[in-house]
């Protein structure tokens, strides 16, 4: 729509004929016969030679009364409001005058391609409604002024003011009718477009790409992300269902300031987040009502250039919990996990070198070996501790802790045999 108010709205009943192309209005615009047509046109033939002089005072009401919006806009946006507005009264008073040369653009078009051109600017479509609400207020107030104050023999008769009124204001909606249909499927275009460029940014980012600081500073503009914002990256791993778990935390992403850009890769429901954000178990607190699956959360200390590292982490965090859980954690809760994840040939040779022969013996001994070596090492080495977990005499894990002892060659004294057993029970359920 044009800013230019609804000026050229001013007319087209004709337009509600299904198919119809025309000039503005037809012959008999709201049912009267031909003669009362005449006069209707004559009536709107005596502001023809003032419809810049209208055209600019809508122009200035809309630039005072909507400033913000079409300052923001940029700076030429004034002079397209202007230039507009007096095109659409120009050629809505000739149409409506019957004065129009045939072969012009039609009604439809001229709606059409103002809702178009104000969605790519960016002008929200209430304005651009309301400022031809305004034309055709306007437009109207100028014919009865004009009438009441002009030569004796150019005054209209009231009636022929109504109906003229009547035929402004009838066209008022379908030109609403066209031109927000044109807004929204441009601005559904752009929307689309914009998604596709996101997409293509984040695909990038993977990529490695944000290290070079052009493209960083592309990227940060087709996100709309400040350059200092805090950035961190979140992954589902799908698991096979295709449920868009992640964005079921937009709610309380938005309270706390932060935005976020969803993509799909190889299996995984990513996002880049930017804003204020909490720590990383903070993150993980937001997701964790809505998670479906295995979710993990990654800082991204490095900006925009370390994205590529966030997400590879946050997936390797997703990735050692079992499948089948919805959990969502953080690498900061989970980096003996993700280190053991990032290097799957270091697994088997741990749990080989660590645990041993404990590793050979029959199903129910090795379970019930590993759930006293888990006690014991929860409880730092304590058989009394460990005793009580189990249910179970002292005296019985301290004979078991001898088996397991014998059987791997670690001691629970020993600091770096104690971490090695810690590890390889990491490996051993994953």
């Amino acid at each position: 729509m044009s800013s230019s108010g609804r000026s050229g709205a001013s007319s087209g009943a004709a337009e509600r004929a299904p198919g119809r192309r025309s000039a503005w209005p037809a012959p008999d615009p709201v049912g009267f016969d031909r003669a009362t047509t005449a006069d209707v046109r004559r009536a709107w033939r005596l502001l023809v030679d003032d419809a810049d002089r209208i055209a600019d005072q809508i122009t200035l009401t809309l630039l005072e009364r909507d400033a913000e919006v079409y300052d923001r806009v940029g700076p030429d946006m004034r002079l397209d409001v202007r230039e507009s507005t007096r095109m659409h009264i120009r050629r809505g008073l000739e149409i409506l005058s019957g004065s129009a040369q045939p072969g012009g653009e039609g009604a439809r078009d001229v709606w059409r391609e103002t809702g178009r051109r104000r969605a790519r600017q960016g002008v929200p479509l209430e304005v651009v409604l309301n400022a031809y609400t305004l034309g055709a207020r306007v437009l109207w107030q100028a014919l009865v002024e004009r009438s009441s104050t002009g030569p004796a023999d150019l005054r209209v008769d009231d009636a022929v003011l109504l109906l003229a009124g009547r035929g402004v204001w009838a066209d008022l909606d379908i030109q609403n009718a066209v031109l927000i249909d044109a807004y929204r499927r441009e601005a559904r275009r752009l929307q689309r477009q914009d998604l596709q460029r996101q997409q293509t940014v984040l695909d990038a980012l993977l990529e490695g790409r944000g290290a070079d600081p052009d493209f960083a500073g592309e990227a940060l503009a087709v996100l709309g992300i400040r350059g200092d914002a805090d950035l961190a990256c979140v992954v589902a791993l799908q698991d096979g269902s295709l449920d868009d778990a992640l964005t079921l935390a937009e709610d309380g992403l938005e309270r706390l300031g932060v935005t976020a850009v969803w993509h799909v890769r190889a299996g995984a429901h990513f996002g880049l987040l930017a804003g204020p954000l909490p720590d990383e178990p903070g993150l993980a607190q937001v997701f964790a009502p809505h998670a479906a699956g295995r979710v993990g959360v990654a800082g991204c200390p490095d900006g925009i250039a370390g994205f590529a590292a966030a997400y590879q982490l946050a997936t390797r965090a997703a990735e050692t919990l079992p499948r089948g859980r919805a959990q969502v954690v953080s690498v900061s809760e989970r980096l003996p996990e993700v280190l053991l994840a990032g290097s799957p040939q270091v697994a088997p040779l741990l749990l080989r070198e660590t645990l041993g022969d404990l590793l050979n013996q029959p199903e129910a001994q090795l379970t019930t070996l590993v759930d006293t070596l888990r006690a014991l090492l929860r409880h730092d080495g304590s058989p009394t501790h460990a005793a009580e977990e189990l249910f179970c005499h002292r005296n019985t894990v301290i004979y078991r802790l001898k088996q397991i002892e014998a059987l791997t060659g670690r001691h629970l004294a020993n600091p770096r045999d104690k971490l090695m057993l810690e590890l390889a029970l990491l490996a051993y359920d994953r």
